[in-house]
């Protein structure tokens, strides 16, 4: 059993039928039927009724993919009460943020927590990537990871994702001393129109603080000048530390 198999199952129970399933997984309609039905033969029993207009699930498969399919790790739980060993297999990919702030993030307890399930599940195989937040959201909608820590580029999520905020902090001008923007003395929060004409450093494009930020000069009604780019927040404070964006 594969989790990739469990995957296609839950999404034929979800959309009613192989067409929309196999939509939704940018995968072709036969080749999706075909996973569904290997899973049924290396179960040694149906797991989907045919025979109506809309495919739905038998009673083995109907309880536990409508409750677990949808719960972390995902695709890992729906197939549990099927497994005639107990033992999952298959391969679970995260993505992580690339440069992801340590001192905000505990990433050091999401290691605790992964080695604690690889124990738990030691046939399950889990693979950790990282990449941009754009890259990461495509890969979550085609399938191709199970989970992500990234940062939002849009409004509202888009169809076919869920997501819980774990990280919220707002975006800050960072300026070398003697800067404008400090004036008048104890100065703690900067419009965004105070930017419009001037040189800035920020994140690249498909990062959740890039696209923050231009969201909000476009509500201001400008765009920003971005001058100089870097992928880790350490390095872009040390680029405004020594000046790289002033006036």
């Amino acid at each position: 059993m594969e989790l990739r198999q469990l995957r296609c199952l839950v999404a034929v129970v979800e959309e009613g039928g192989f067409t929309r399933a196999a939509a939704r997984l940018h995968l072709a309609q036969p080749g999706l039927s075909a996973q569904s039905r290997q899973l049924e033969k290396e179960l040694g029993q149906p797991l989907l009724d045919r025979s109506g207009r809309s495919v739905t699930p038998t009673e083995v498969a109907g309880p536990s993919c409508r409750t677990r399919g949808r719960r972390w790790p995902p695709r890992t739980r729906c197939g549990r009460p099927w497994t005639s060993t107990g033992l999952l297999r298959g391969r679970v990919t995260l993505g992580l943020l690339s440069g992801a702030p340590g001192h905000a993030f505990d990433v050091e307890g999401v290691a605790a927590f992964l080695a604690e399930f690889h124990g738990a599940h030691p046939a399950l195989e889990i693979a950790l990537t990282e990449d941009t937040s754009e890259r990461m959201q495509t890969a979550l909608l085609a399938g191709e990871i199970d989970i992500a820590l990234l940062g939002p580029t849009w409004e509202e999520p888009p169809p076919g994702l869920t997501h819980r905020t774990v990280i919220d902090v707002p975006l800050c001008a960072a300026v070398a001393s003697g800067d404008p923007l400090l004036v008048p003395a104890g100065r703690t929060t900067v419009p965004l129109a105070e930017l419009r004409d001037r040189p800035l450093i920020c994140m690249p494009r498909g990062t959740g603080v890039r696209a923050s930020l231009e969201r909000g000069c476009a509500r201001a009604g400008f765009r920003p000048r971005v001058a100089f780019e870097a992928a880790s927040p350490q390095v872009l404070a040390q680029f405004a530390a020594r000046g790289l964006a002033s006036p």
